[in-house]
């Protein structure tokens, strides 16, 4: 458990951009949580704020309802219809904020999976009352499971507690030892009242004992990792240009969004499946030749060599290529009404490359509560976790989901009509899971 954080410089902050996401279980005071972080950092409009103190009188309340601001996730929810990650932006003088506020309960896993999948921080809830449910161990793992780096467990509702440091104390040690076991690098715990605004933004009167960050601090300068040389690099082809005009006769690009690295003019890559390889004699950006770009820049690669490359295709650096490979094993979410079962034929999409592939075998299915491994469930239905085999029609240069988030997911699709059956995630299912001995195989009936 960290209780301070390291300050980045005014100017790079300011510069930066973090995307987190917010679970908490049935009245643990999340709504009021992003309403205020909303409020407090004069992120709301005046008309905004207006509407919610017309409502809170009406309902016959002194102070502003600030649970309001999101009350449209709840208004879902009364309403029995389909419920969704709600995105919300805000920026301070020190950093610009993308917030998934997801919803935590069981049968709404798949959409935590969806707001967390891009996030690089998680803000965990826990009413102090409470303390650690089994809620809150299923958003933990989650988290894990995503490999989201920074998790923040914000324990709200102390002044319902006194404001007691040993209520805190025992809460943050129990949800920092069992998310540590999940393998979650970081885990940062913070006591808040959200309702009076103790810890969120402005630093608590009541907590004296507490010398850690407020929530919007540690935000703030929670370092957001953009060391290029610890990633692989990775360009997934979207498009081949050719203009053949008259003004760019033999212009052959390569265009895309590298998914993660740098590449350099002059460098070695290989073309992947087919495994060619070239150098790169151009990079153009925005119009504009350069020497290096980097993820997330959208770019044409120019290469040195006429080489048969077209969408779907990945370029990689020579000495940094993944593997090739026709067999997935992977963690997947369901996010689908309709069940996953084996012997189920399906599309993957991985980056910009769809190939026809089969389920082989789904080995165990996940219980997030205890960590549990069911073995040979024989399908996956909604909101299900679990551990999946798949052989594709063609190769695929997939990399481990721990190693790069962009090109170690992919998405199960139905060929019949698109529907997405399942985001996965390749590689072991958290960082300190231990590998599932595999069962024999049997190739009958396998078309490739």
């Amino acid at each position: 458990m960290t209780t301070s954080t390291e300050q980045q410089p005014a100017e790079l902050a300011a510069t930066t951009l973090l995307r987190f996401a917010t679970a908490g279980s049935v009245d643990d005071g999340k709504s009021t949580l992003v309403g205020r972080l909303l409020h407090d950092s004069k992120s709301v409009l005046a008309d905004q704020l207006e509407a919610v103190e017309h409502a809170s009188r009406s309902r016959g309340q002194e102070a502003p309802d600030l649970a309001l601001l999101t009350d449209g996730l709840r208004a879902e929810r009364e309403q029995g219809i389909t419920i969704d990650v709600a995105y919300r932006y805000f920026a301070t003088p020190r950093r610009r904020f993308i917030l998934a506020d997801t919803p935590g309960h069981v049968q709404y896993t798949r959409n935590m999976v969806t707001g967390a999948s891009t996030a690089e921080l998680a803000v965990v809830l826990v009413d102090a009352r409470n303390g650690v449910v089994e809620q809150t161990r299923r958003h933990a793992a989650v988290a894990a499971l995503l490999r989201v780096p920074h998790v923040v467990l914000a324990v709200n509702k102390m002044d319902l507690v006194d404001y007691a440091e040993p209520v805190f104390a025992a809460i943050a040690e129990e949800f920092t030892t069992y998310a540590s076991e999940l393998g979650v690098p970081e885990i940062t715990a913070i006591p808040i009242s959200a309702l009076a605004g103790d810890n969120v933004v402005e630093p608590s009167a009541n907590m004296d004992w507490y010398g850690g960050p407020t929530v919007l601090e540690h935000l703030e300068t929670v370092p957001v990792s953009h060391d290029l040389t610890a990633c692989h690099a990775r360009f997934p082809v979207q498009y081949v240009i050719r203009p053949q005009t008259a003004e760019h006769p033999d212009y052959r690009g390569y265009a895309g969004q590298i998914a993660a690295g740098a590449f350099r003019v002059g460098e070695q890559i290989t073309v992947l499946p087919s495994g060619k390889t070239s150098t790169i004699t151009g990079i153009d950006a925005l119009g504009e030749s350069v020497d290096i770009a980097w993820a997330p820049q959208s770019v044409t690669i120019r290469l040195a060599d006429d080489i048969d490359i077209s969408r779907g295709d990945l370029l990689a650096p020579v000495a940094d290529a993944p593997a090739t490979s026709q067999d997935v094993e992977a963690t997947v979410c369901h996010v689908a009404d309709q069940p996953l079962t084996v012997g189920q034929r399906v599309l993957l999409k991985h980056t910009t490359r769809t190939v026809k592939a089969i389920v082989k075998e789904i080995p165990s299915r996940l219980t997030l509560d205890d960590l549990s491994q069911h073995p040979d469930p024989g399908q996956l239905v909604a909101n299900d976790i679990g551990r999946v085999k798949v052989r594709t029609a063609e190769p695929l240069a997939l990399d481990a989901y721990v190693d790069s988030r962009r090109t170690g997911s992919f998405l199960l699709i139905d060929p019949a009509d698109g529907t997405t059956l399942a985001a996965g995630m390749a590689g072991e299912s958290f960082a300190t899971a231990k590998a599932v001995p595999a069962a024999a195989e049997d190739e009958e009936g396998w078309d490739f």
